[in-house]
Parts: structure tokens; C-alpha cells; sequence
């Protein structure tokens, strides 16, 4: 690494780190707000302010593991520098604007990571990668869709059970009131786990240059930066993956939206205690999915949930190829 990094440059490259959370906040609004809109709990507008406050408190109840697992458990810390980190960035960030654009609900947090391993690896092989964090990350990939979907099929089950002396009105009127906690949840947790993934960026760059100490931590100044970038783009809203994450998957009722938040809540607390960068994305859309088919099977576009399967599938290594063209044209410049 280059010890003369200037000021500008750090600052620069913190600006762009900081520009991808906002934009993570933006892409990943509709994985908070999806489903209290689609069963007309909370108007769009209301429903992103709710969101954002959730995203921005969250590093008062969750540690910090996550931004740990990013910062020294994807790559090799001794390999990062400037190039590797900006290539990281603009991959993550590339594939972030095209799936936006094209209404794709695809994985924040797996884009940085794709682009993270494609910088390192554009500059030091293979050898860059640590595959005891990545591959539980990999394995996430599967786990975390999966845990929401059977999470969310579970409590359709629980709570149809529990509702079925009630009427069709009362049991619409409690779960309209018990959404605003669901979806508080989900929200807390988008921003407890995908927050921290910037954090671990900025705080690895930092630490690469010697600013931290020989001790890898995580300053609180990033920690508020980063909360504060992901809330502001929350409330820049992501309408377009609204539309794919709460209307055409399947037609939610408000008890099926709680089941779906709160299946998804409980998995993104145990994945970011356990210090696993998960996406938000890949769980509240398999927990959308279990409540869907918790109906019946023909109730879930299937259609729909393959294409969005197909774009986490290709996510990581898009973003990838990005990040590693984006660090060889960085040395052709250079």
C-alpha cells in the first residue's frame, strides 16, 4: 500500500464508500417498506420516514460484528489499498445502478462483496481472498432466503391457527397495527447488517494507512456517517423494486406481510449477531415467497422469484469482473 495516500484521495474515496451506502439505502428501501405499502398499511411516503429513523438507530442495539467480517474476513487486509478499495466500489456500485434500473431486487451487500474479492484479486490472485469468511458468506447466500421462507411459513401456520375463531375484519384490523412492529424489526435489522458492511469498508481503508493503530476497530464518526448515508437513502425511496418486492411475487394481506417482515426481522438479528453479512434482499423475498406458498403454490409468481434468483446467482461474480476491470484500467491510468 502506498503510505503517501493524501488527505484528498482518503477523503475522496470515504465520500464514495459513503455514496454507495446511500445508494444501498436507496436500492434496499423496498426490502423495509415493501410489504407495509403492498397491504396499504402505511402510504409510500409515510412508510419510507418509518424505515429510515429504524435504519439510522440500529447501531444502538446491534455490535459491530459484521463491519469486522467485512473489513478482515473477505480479503486479506495487507493487500488493501486505495485501488483495490475504489474498484470495490465502483464494482459494487455499477451493478447496484443497473439492477436498480431495471426494477431487480439483487444484493446489495453481495455486490460489495463481489467487488471487493474483484479488486483483491486483480491485484494479488487468489491468494487475496479469505475463504473461511467468504465461504460463509457464500453459504448465507443459500441459508438466508431459505431460514426467512420457512420462518415466514411458519408463522402464516401459527398465526392462522391462533386467528381461526376470529373474524376476517378483526384479524385484518390487528395485524394492520402489529405491521408497524414487523416492519419496524425488518428495518432495524437492514440497518443493523447492511450499514455495517460500509462500515468495515471504511474502517479497513483506514486501517490499511495506519490510522487506526495496529488494532483493526471501527470509529464511532463512521459509524454515524454510514447509518446516516443509509437512511437518507431510504428515505430517497426505491419505487421501482417496490413494485417487484410487494406486488408481483404475490398479493399480500396484512397478517401475511407481518408473518413475511417478522420471519425476515429474525433472521437478519441472528445473521448480524453472529457477524454474517447476509442480504436483506435474498431474505425478505424468501420470506415473502414461504408466505405466498404457506397459501398455496399457484399463489407465487414463480416466474418473478426465478428471475430473482437468477440475478443473486450472478451478483457476486458481476460485480466481480466490474471491480477487477475497473482496478486494471485504474494501473493503465496510472
Amino acid at each position: 500500500m502506498d503510505a503517501a495516500l493524501g488527505f484528498p484521495v482518503l477523503v475522496g474515496l470515504i465520500a464514495v464508500a459513503l455514496l454507495f451506502d446511500f445508494l444501498n439505502g436507496l436500492h434496499d428501501a423496498a426490502n423495509s417498506i415493501a410489504t407495509i405499502v403492498s397491504t396499504r398499511v402505511l402510504r409510500p411516503q409515510f412508510a419510507v420516514f418509518w424505515a429510515a429513523f429504524f435504519n439510522f438507530v440500529a447501531f444502538m442495539v446491534f455490535g459491530l460484528h459484521v463491519a469486522q467480517t467485512i473489513g478482515t474476513g473477505i480479503i486479506d487486509p495487507s493487500i488493501v489499498d486505495a485501488q483495490v478499495i475504489f474498484a470495490a466500489l465502483v464494482g459494487a456500485i455499477v451493478w447496484n445502478i443497473v439492477t436498480w434500473a431495471l426494477g431487480i431486487p439483487s444484493s446489495s451487500s453481495h455486490a460489495l462483496i463481489g467487488g471487493l474479492v474483484g479488486g483483491g484479486m486483480a491485484k494479488a490472485g487468489i491468494s487475496a481472498a479469505v475463504w473461511s469468511g467468504l465461504s460463509k458468506t457464500v453459504l448465507a447466500i443459500v441459508l438466508s432466503p431459505l431460514v426467512g421462507f420457512l420462518l415466514a411459513m411458519m408463522l402464516v401456520a401459527i398465526v392462522s391457527w391462533a386467528s381461526v375463531r376470529s373474524t376476517p375484519f378483526a384479524v385484518d384490523r390487528a395485524f394492520r397495527i402489529l405491521q408497524f412492529a414487523s416492519a419496524s424489526l425488518y428495518s432495524l435489522g437492514h440497518g443493523g447488517n447492511d450499514a455495517q458492511k460500509t462500515m468495515g469498508i471504511i474502517a479497513v481503508l483506514l486501517y490499511s494507512q495506519g490510522h487506526l493503530g495496529s488494532e483493526f476497530s471501527v470509529p464511532f464518526w463512521v459509524v454515524l456517517s454510514c447509518q446516516a448515508a443509509m437512511a437518507l437513502g431510504t428515505l430517497m425511496g426505491g419505487w421501482r423494486i417496490v413494485r417487484t418486492m410487494g406486488l408481483r411475487i404475490t398479493k399480500l394481506t396484512p397478517m401475511q406481510g407481518f408473518c413475511a417482515e417478522t420471519g425476515g426481522a429474525v433472521t437478519l438479528f441472528m445473521a448480524t449477531f453472529l457477524g454474517v453479512p447476509v442480504s436483506t434482499t435474498h431474505t425478505i423475498t424468501g420470506a415473502i415467497v414461504g408466505v405466498g406458498a404457506a397459501r398455496r403454490v399457484s399463489a407465487v409468481r414463480w416466474n418473478v422469484a426465478s428471475s430473482i434468483v437468477y440475478a443473486w446467482v450472478i451478483t457476486i461474480p458481476a460485480a466481480a469482473l466490474v471491480a477487477a476491470l475497473s482496478w486494471w484500467a485504474v494501473q493503465i491510468v496510472k
